[in-house]
């Protein structure tokens, strides 16, 4: 697909306070206001990643695209990519047909008034899908969605109806043209570093967090020519002081390695969709695709 050996896709949630009302759904101005930090922490991102030339991709809700209209602007006048990130940092599959759309709308909405974009890519708050939320994408343009699994560090594309149960073996689904750009807990910030009473200790120190995160990048460089390492960070995590030390420091190391580039989730899936055409995909990754699944 190209001569890159590793592509380095550097993602950031900007959920401001959007994941503290929708996702943790606190009244509490103190709890809401962890996430008033990310405008803080928005210009310290932009002027690092301009310092190391990186084009970065930025998730965002359309909560977020009206409380801050001017950094989100920003983001683009810095040549980011603006990907959906649901409309208040809400979970998919506690809505209906008709209320899942609506926040797809709305977030869409938000986005083209506040950047003038409209986001190729989807990536779900707190990477919740619903049954249906694959199906919608496609409807919708979507080329990407950046939520699943299924690998680590190659896309993939998404299948659309599996059904399982209890008492029946696993059915896929459909491949679809939907293409996954894979995340995993282990490369993003929130679990090992933001506190959340009850839910989350958080509080981890950066030196274990960086080596974790060299650790993956050097398995994935070593032995995973072509593909992406995708972290998913949080601005108002990542900007505070020692993490946002342990990130430079992670960047330099990355960027040191020889065949690394930098780019947007946007920009590898291109190249990606390029050399991976659906039907060639779908026969070469059978066990990907549920081809070889037996039904008793």
């Amino acid at each position: 697909m190209s001569d890159h050996r590793l592509s380095c896709c550097i993602t950031f949630d900007f959920d401001a306070m959007s994941s503290w009302i929708g996702s943790l759904k606190s009244n509490n101005p103190s709890t809401i206001s962890r996430g008033q930090f990310g405008a803080v922490a928005i210009p310290r991102l932009l002027a690092l990643l301009k310092a190391r030339g990186i084009r970065a991709s930025f998730a965002v809700p359309g909560h977020t695209a009206y409380a801050y209209p001017r950094l989100v602007e920003a983001l683009v006048e810095h040549g980011h990519e603006i990907v959906h990130h649901g409309w208040v940092h809400e979970n998919p599959a506690d809505f209906d047909e008709a209320g899942e759309r609506h926040v797809l709308e709305q977030g869409l909405k938000a986005l083209q008034r506040v950047a003038g974009v409209k986001p190729r890519g989807y990536r779900s708050p707190a990477w919740d899908l619903s049954t249906r939320t694959v199906d919608l994408l496609l409807e919708y343009g979507f080329e990407y969605e950046s939520s699943c699994m299924g690998h680590d560090f190659f896309p993939y594309y998404l299948r659309s109806g599996d059904r399982w149960s209890l008492d029946g073996p696993y059915h896929f689904g459909a491949t679809t043209a939907l293409i996954e750009m894979p995340v995993t807990w282990s490369l993003d910030d929130f679990p090992p570093a933001e506190f959340v009473l009850g839910m989350n200790t958080g509080l981890q120190a950066p030196s274990q967090m960086e080596e974790n995160w060299r650790a993956d990048f050097d398995y994935a460089h070593r032995d995973c020519a072509g593909g992406v390492f995708i972290l998913t960070l949080h601005p108002q995590t990542i900007a505070r002081g020692r993490y946002f030390l342990m990130l430079e420091r992670l960047l330099d190391y990355y960027a040191q390695h020889d065949g690394v580039v930098f780019e947007s989730m946007g920009d590898y899936v291109t190249r990606w969709k390029q050399g991976n055409p659906l039907e060639a995909w779908k026969a070469a990754h059978p066990d990907l695709t549920g081809a070889h699944a037996i039904t008793p």
